[in-house]
C-alpha cells in the first residue's frame, strides 16, 4: 500500500520519521475507549471526548475573542466547528483534500438551512454552506485544525497530505491569517507527545493551544517563527495536479 504521504515532497529520512510517528500513534488509538469509528489508520483520528475538548476550547479566551473561524473538515473538529456556529461565529471550513474549484466552505450562523451540528458536517455543509474562493474570504481570528499527534512544543504531525499547512499558507499569502492568528487543536490525549519528538520542516504549521479533553496546553512559539509559506520546490507534480487551487497560484515556469 501506498504511504499517506506518498505525494508529499522533502527530504525522505524526514517523511519516514514523520510516518513511523504518525503509526505509533494510530497503533495507540486501537485501544478500545480511545478512538471512535472509523479506525484511526490513515485519518485525522475520531476519539471519545471531543466533545468535551471543544467544550474546553469553547472556554478559552482565545476563541471568545474570535468572531470568525476557519477549521478543518475531519470528523475530530466537528464539535468545535458546531460550536463556532452555536456561538455566532463566522465559520469557513475547508473542502476536502482542497478538491474544488472553490475550496472552502462558508457557513453563516444567520443562514443555515438546518441546526448547527447538522450544518457543520460535511454531509450538511453542502445545503448550509456556500462555496467560496480564497479571494472571497474575510481575515481569520482563530484557525482550528487537526492532528494525528502534537508535541507539547507545538509541533504538528498531520495525517501526511499537507493541506492543513497549504491551507494556511494560501490564507498567509491572501493576508487572511498574520502572526495575530491563533492556530489551535483538539485532540485525545493519547495524540500528545514530548517536546521535540516530532521532527519538523519550516513549513510545518505551528500550534498555539493544543486542547484535550482535560487540559489546554500553551505552546509558545519558537524564536523566528514565520507563517508557512508555499515552497513549489517541495510541492510535487501530483500535487498540484490534483488541487485546482494551487494550479492556479502555480507560478510560470
Amino acid at each position: 500500500m501506498r504511504r499517506h504521504d506518498h505525494d508529499a515532497g522533502g527530504e525522505a529520512d524526514l517523511l519516514a520519521a514523520k510516518a513511523a510517528r504518525r503509526e505509533q500513534v494510530w497503533r495507540a488509538m486501537g485501544v478500545k475507549g480511545v478512538a471512535r469509528f472509523p479506525s484511526p489508520d490513515g485519518r485525522i483520528p475520531n476519539f471519545v471526548g471531543a466533545e468535551a475538548a471543544a467544550a474546553r476550547l469553547a472556554a478559552a479566551e482565545a476563541w471568545a475573542g474570535a468572531s470568525t473561524v476557519k477549521a478543518n473538515p475531519d470528523s475530530p473538529q466537528w464539535p468545535v466547528r458546531t460550536r463556532a456556529l452555536q456561538d455566532g461565529k463566522l465559520l469557513y471550513m475547508a473542502v476536502p483534500r482542497l478538491a474544488d474549484e472553490r475550496p472552502f466552505f462558508l457557513l453563516d450562523p444567520a443562514n443555515l438551512a438546518t441546526d448547527a451540528k447538522r450544518a457543520a458536517s460535511i454531509k450538511g455543509a453542502s445545503r448550509s454552506a456556500t462555496t467560496v474562493d480564497v479571494d472571497d474570504l474575510e481575515p481569520v481570528d482563530l484557525v482550528v485544525t487537526g492532528c494525528v499527534a502534537v508535541g507539547r512544543d507545538g509541533a504538528r504531525l498531520g495525517k501526511g497530505g499537507g493541506f492543513s499547512d497549504l491551507e494556511f499558507a494560501v490564507a498567509a499569502a491572501a493576508g487572511l491569517v498574520d502572526a495575530g492568528t491563533t492556530v489551535v487543536t483538539t485532540v485525545h490525549p493519547v495524540q500528545v507527545v514530548a517536546a521535540g519528538e516530532i521532527p519538523t520542516t519550516k513549513h510545518d504549521l505551528h500550534v498555539d493551544l493544543v486542547v484535550t479533553p482535560d487540559e489546554v496546553i500553551v505552546c509558545p512559539r519558537p524564536p523566528r517563527h514565520r507563517l508557512p509559506r508555499l515552497d513549489w520546490r517541495e510541492l510535487t507534480e501530483d500535487k498540484i495536479a490534483a488541487i485546482p487551487l494551487l494550479q492556479r497560484l502555480r507560478p510560470q515556469r
